[in-house]
């Protein structure tokens, strides 16, 4: 199973100067076999340092994390995908994990931010209003859609795996933030093997984030009553 490293990218070339030298080089030991970044248009010169480091660099054709991912199915040859941000909150020594449910037969593979052993960066406060968000629509999503299988308990995290046989059945469309959750949404329909492992979520390690909460919980929204209104 060949297996392909996906670092999204858009304006991160500070955080990508603290990460890059913290991912293994493809090889059997890393948990990916090659690795390509994926850039929605960065001005900040992201795109030459990742290619002076030997990374190829698939450019998108239209903004958003999702065309991130549907560029990826469609120009990347490979059997697997890890999706990986650079921006810190991702953990490199879970590619390995990857691997190791891709290869034992799961579809999809969630890096869970909530299940036991875990750890979200909204730990450390006592309001944890993401994370409270985030298990209200795990709980909506598991509810509405799950016909068999274990409680998926983070449907939306966007570290994650999948092999592209399944993306291909899945026939995902949404170009923003809401493209995790369609996936899980979608995998939950189609009684997919997805499977789940504690990770734990660190901090950003530089500028901001892109997602607003307030109208990205209101996109998470309309996709799921869009979900439904498709049916199972």
């Amino acid at each position: 199973m060949k297996i392909t490293l996906c670092i999204l990218c858009r304006n991160e070339l500070e955080c990508l100067k603290l990460m890059l030298p913290r991912l293994p080089q493809p090889g059997p030991r890393s948990g990916y076999d090659a690795w390509v970044a994926i850039d929605g248009g960065s001005t900040d010169g992201s795109v030459e340092f990742l290619q002076s480091h030997g990374i190829p660099v698939v450019a998108q054709s239209r903004r958003g994390r999702g065309d991130a991912f549907l560029q990826a199915f469609d120009k990347i040859d490979s059997d697997a995908y890890i999706f990986f941000s650079p921006d810190g909150n991702e953990d490199p020594d879970d590619f390995t994990r990857f691997r190791l449910e891709l290869t034992k037969g799961a579809d999809l593979v969630i890096a869970s931010r909530m299940m036991k052993g875990a750890v979200n960066e909204e730990d450390i406060h006592w309001i944890r209003l993401r994370k409270w968000a985030n298990n209200a629509f795990n709980l909506l999503a598991n509810l509405l859609f799950r016909r068999a299988g274990p409680y998926i308990t983070d449907s939306i995290n966007g570290y994650r795996a999948i092999t592209r046989a399944a993306a291909r059945r899945l026939n995902l469309d949404s170009l923003d933030y809401t493209i995790e959750y369609q996936m899980t949404i979608r995998a939950l329909k189609a009684r997919l093997n997805i499977a789940e492992f504690p990770t734990h979520e660190g901090q950003r390690l530089a500028g901001d984030t892109g997602a607003q909460s307030i109208p990205t919980g209101i996109r998470f929204l309309k996709k799921l009553w869009r979900e439904f209104r498709i049916g199972r």
